[in-house]
């Protein structure tokens, strides 16, 4: 275990989690993209771009963090990470495709190495 995934690990444990975009609806700004998953932030927190920290709600235990996704936006010109919370590998695989889907957007996933310990 290490620091960095305890404090996230705090972080998604002590947050109210907001699903703002349920499985199954449009992107706002791409609607040909239909998120897999739910997605939403934990409310109280910042992120790098000012609002709450992305996450990704996956089919199993929601609280369990097995990872985090960062992407790079260049027509935003940003980077970001997304926690999964609760995902599978099929979730973890929809995900990335997702997030894949257009030209100007990139994503890594980052396995939680050892898995959930809280």
């Amino acid at each position: 275990m290490t620091p960095f995934w305890d404090q996230l690990d705090e972080l998604s444990r002590t947050s109210d989690i907001i699903v703002d975009r349920p499985r199954g609806s449009h992107h706002p700004r791409f609607p040909d993209l239909v998120y897999p998953l739910d997605y939403g932030y934990l409310s109280g927190t910042t992120a790098g771009d000012g609002h709450g920290i992305d996450v990704w709600l996956g089919s199993q235990n929601a609280r369990e963090l097995v990872g985090m996704i960062c992407t790079a936006d260049l027509k935003k010109r940003d980077t970001e990470i997304k926690l999964l919370l609760g995902c599978d590998e099929r979730d973890i695989q929809s995900v990335q495709a997702f997030l894949n889907g257009h030209g100007s957007f990139g994503c890594l996933f980052v396995r939680r190495e050892g898995g959930y310990h809280a």
